[in-house]
């Protein structure tokens, strides 16, 4: 079953990056999305907006990676230094996930249109083909992140942390 991994579309602002994600934001695009954020964040942007108007659906490794990135940048949102992750339209399965899952509080939510500045730069976004290894430890990332974030989902991810932790093994990372 694989699915198309979602479009990632960034906006750059002086003070905060835009990125719209488009289809179904699934493990195989939760790579690109980690390296972006990361790339940005080295950049200095401590402020996100995620435009989930043409997001469709998230899975749990997805989830899981923007619940680690809302844990690291707080909610620290002031006029000078603003930080944080700004869920901008979520559908409603989107925000059940995320309230199921216990990570809601880590984002701000809100409707209507983007206030994209009017001096933002449109970011070509690269999308790399990681390896089997890569896309297994980062699942196993995101589900052990889910788990710490809230301990009622050690319940709902542990079989699978347990299996993509054997099929690190089987592949030969030495990293688990």
């Amino acid at each position: 079953m694989n699915a198309p991994a979602a479009r990632i579309l960034v906006l750059v602002g002086e003070r905060f990056a835009c990125v719209k994600i488009i289809g179904r934001a699934n493990f195989s695009s939760s790579i690109d999305f980690r390296t972006l954020i990361n790339e940005l964040r080295q950049k200095g942007y401590r402020y996100f907006v995620l435009d989930l108007s043409e997001c469709t659906l998230m899975d749990s490794t997805f989830l899981g990676v923007i619940a680690g990135f809302g844990l690291k940048l707080g909610g620290g949102c002031d006029a000078a230094t603003p930080s944080g992750i700004e869920l901008l339209n979520p559908n409603a399965r989107i925000i059940g996930l995320l309230e199921n899952l216990g990570v809601l509080h880590l984002f701000k939510l809100t409707q209507g249109p983007l206030a994209a500045p009017a001096e933002g730069e449109a970011l070509e976004t690269v999308c790399c083909e990681p390896s089997k290894v890569e896309v297994t430890r980062a699942c196993l990332e995101a589900h052990r992140t889910l788990m710490e974030i809230n301990p009622a989902n050690v319940a709902k991810f542990k079989e699978v942390t347990q299996f993509l932790t054997e099929d690190l093994k089987r592949l030969g990372s030495e990293h688990i």
